[in-house]
């Protein structure tokens, strides 16, 4: 177990399953040399744990705080769809930046203050020289299932290790 999955182990924090795409067409996660991007991750398709509000509108039918702690389970969904495409939580070198968007209710003008339940995450986990991050939080009129939220992100990747070979029994070394 890594240093990440100890932290999360600390925090009484487990990760839910990944989600499965129902078409090819889309993944959770694309790589492009050591940069991971994530797809949107919402809060309306699947159970997230920590018995948090899947589904409303932020304002209206779901408090800031409510939202907050969804916000911080749809975070530990990205973490584990990370987990599942690197292997080692410890590949992340640092979080570069997240989009979230929150289904908000006519007037509600706090979804930096959701999104923050995502941000406080990743900073408590990689700290602040990694876990500090670009962001933007907008509001949107609908999300699919009504979600709560949608959060997408961009994460560096330390270069995975490469395996050596190791030297055939008998085999002698160049000097």
């Amino acid at each position: 177990m890594g240093t990440i999955e100890k932290k999360l182990a600390r925090m009484g924090l487990t990760l839910p399953p990944t989600h499965p795409y129902p078409s090819p067409n889309r993944t959770a996660c694309v790589q492009a040399g050591n940069l991971l991007f994530l797809s949107g991750h919402g809060s309306a398709r699947h159970d997230l744990g920590l018995e948090v509000k899947r589904q409303g509108k932020v304002g209206s039918e779901v408090t800031e705080q409510e939202a907050y702690q969804t916000a911080r389970a749809v975070a530990l969904s990205m973490i584990a769809s990370i987990k599942a495409h690197v292997g080692d939580l410890d590949r992340v070198k640092r979080v570069v930046r997240l989009l979230g968007m929150v289904n908000s209710a006519p007037g509600f003008e706090r979804q930096f203050a959701v999104i923050d339940g995502a941000s406080d995450l990743f900073y408590e986990l990689w700290g602040p020289q990694f876990g500090q991050h670009a962001r933007a939080a907008v509001g949107i009129a609908e999300l699919p299932r009504r979600g709560v939220l949608e959060i997408m992100g961009e994460f560096e990747l330390h270069p995975a290790r490469s395996r050596k070979k190791p030297h055939a029994v008998g085999a002698r070394r160049r000097r």
